[in-house]
């Protein structure tokens, strides 16, 4: 049975390497392509909505999908846990299945659950991340998942030490994490993590050089995974296993648009 795809921000950079994969598949096909200012109600029809639009409309696409018994897959930037909180109950309530990914490329999933794992270790952990200058929002949908995946891990052992966080040169602190944002032209995507501890430090880094070579395996898994999903599942490694156990991250209580930081902020790629 083929299933019935309307993509949100079809015409984007991520928004046309999705359209591609789908048009790979067999088992799927492009019902709709809308813009990020196109009538929601042309999602009527579609067995998935996949949404890549911008951060200030994505929720308002989930919304819509979500009352009209549609499943989602986000693959939209500038969904903190604390967001995601929104539209919980929503999606409980509707029966329907929303799933968050925060990077569809593999290697950046491994390298998330990496610093995560070895987060309870170091005492001092700081994210920096770049991305192109085309990029509206700050941090990115990844560094923030790899905070919170590193809060967790810390959950017995207590926040970052993270000192002089009240100066702005600091970063926005996520789940106590200080994130760095780059937007310069010459980059596609790239972060580091770096851990540091006495008398050492380990960094791991991440760079995305093809984004449509690295995220369309993990864009045909996600696909998979979110036609069938119930309720809020979030991140790709919800869906494979890479060998390292980390601890998920604890949902948040919800929290007025008006009161979310950063890039969440407003109404609410990788």
């Amino acid at each position: 049975m083929t299933t019935r795809v309307a993509i949100v921000g079809g015409t984007g950079k991520l928004g046309r390497v999705i359209r591609e994969v789908i048009e790979a598949e067999e088992a799927y096909e492009v019902a709709a392509v809308l813009g990020s200012r196109s009538d929601l109600a042309e999602l009527e029809g579609a067995d998935l909505v996949v949404d890549a639009s911008t951060p200030a409309v994505s929720i308002d696409v989930v919304r819509a999908a979500i009352e009209r018994g549609i499943n989602v897959l986000v693959g939209t930037s500038g969904w903190s846990n604390e967001r995601i909180a929104l539209v919980r109950p929503l999606v409980d309530a509707s029966g329907t299945g929303v799933v968050f990914i925060p990077n569809f490329s593999l290697g950046s999933v491994i390298g998330s659950a990496l610093a995560a794992a070895a987060a309870p270790f170091f005492p001092s952990i700081e994210i920096i991340e770049a991305h192109r200058e085309t990029k509206i929002d700050s941090p990115s949908g990844t560094a923030v998942r790899t905070a919170e995946l590193i809060a967790a891990a810390r959950a017995d052992v207590g926040p970052v030490e993270s000192p002089h966080v009240d100066q702005r040169a600091r970063g926005q602190r996520v789940a106590s994490v200080p994130i760095h944002s780059l937007r310069r032209p010459g980059v596609v995507a790239r972060q580091e993590t770096i851990l540091s501890g006495a008398g050492e430090s380990l960094t791991i880094a991440h760079d995305t050089i093809d984004p449509a070579t690295a995220y369309a395996p993990g864009i045909r898994i996600a696909l998979a995974a979110a036609r069938d999903a119930r309720g809020v599942v979030i991140g790709l490694d919800s869906f494979i296993d890479i060998g390292v156990r980390t601890r998920p991250a604890e949902p948040e209580a919800p929290v007025a648009d008006g009161d979310v930081s950063g890039q969440v902020a407003g109404a609410t790629s990788a």
